[in-house]
């Protein structure tokens, strides 16, 4: 077998074939790549946004139940209601005026400066108040029936104010202000009748409106209609109403 050296002829390997892709095309191969990945990677950023947020949502949950390990809970301990007592009424409850105040009540001291003892509340009263004509104290000679049993005429005593009903729900503390001295007492002494005196003032102011309206009027008017209705549906023709003091 004759020898390759011998017979002057080399065996030549075949070259490897030349990728497809030339080097033209590379950049393309890399933008499609990084496409790829930016998707990959905004998934994978989408998906932590949205486990963050039903964590959060579910930790938001638990803290506002009663599962929490400092959660506060109110207890009733509050003793049963007494009956102190039953009374009968005889009045008729003519009108009810309904009344909002703004009170500006300050508590200085002399020579300190409200910035450091004294206190300004607003307060914002809303109450009611009802007028009213008492049956209790008639007497008998204040009726007078004419002997046809076709008139009728009556005397009443004058219409009177209730007291103020100031309404807990609608009354509130606008603002408050207080000095240094009076903060550093609260946190030691914090008086639960603190905001008796704006109270009490939202409840003589009002009063004092009612009584300057025509509240009194309004249940005069209200009382005399009832009570012709009332005697005319009996058979009267002609009702008569006074009231003492008109």
């Amino acid at each position: 077998m004759p020898n390759e050296h011998e017979s002057g002829t080399a065996r030549t390997e075949p070259l490897p074939e030349l990728p497809q892709n030339t080097p033209k095309d590379a950049p393309l191969d890399v933008e499609r790549r990084g496409d790829r990945r930016s998707r990959i990677f905004g998934l994978i950023l989408l998906a932590v946004i949205v486990l963050v947020g039903v964590g959060t949502f579910r930790a938001c949950s638990w803290w506002n139940s009663d599962d929490r390990p400092l959660a506060e809970s109110t207890v009733d301990r509050s003793g049963p209601v007494v009956l102190k007592s039953i009374q009968d009424l005889a009045r008729f409850q003519a009108a009810t005026g309904t009344f909002q105040v703004v009170v500006d009540l300050e508590k200085d001291t002399k020579y300190v400066p409200s910035s450091i003892l004294g206190q300004r509340t607003l307060f914002v009263g809303v109450g009611t108040v009802d007028a009213y004509v008492d049956f209790a104290g008639i007497t008998s000679d204040a009726l007078t029936i004419s002997e046809d049993r076709r008139s009728v005429s009556l005397r009443l005593p004058p219409p009177a104010l209730e007291k103020v009903n100031l309404d807990q729900d609608k009354s509130y503390v606008f603002a408050q202000e207080r000095g240094v001295i009076d903060r550093f007492k609260s946190l030691f002494d914090d008086d639960p009748n603190k905001l008796g005196d704006v109270y009490k003032a939202a409840e003589k102011k009002i009063g004092d409106a009612a009584k300057e309206t025509d509240l009194s009027k309004r249940a005069q008017t209200n009382t005399q209609a009832m009570l012709e209705g009332l005697f005319k549906s009996l058979g009267f023709t002609s009702v008569t109403v006074a009231f003492s003091g008109t």
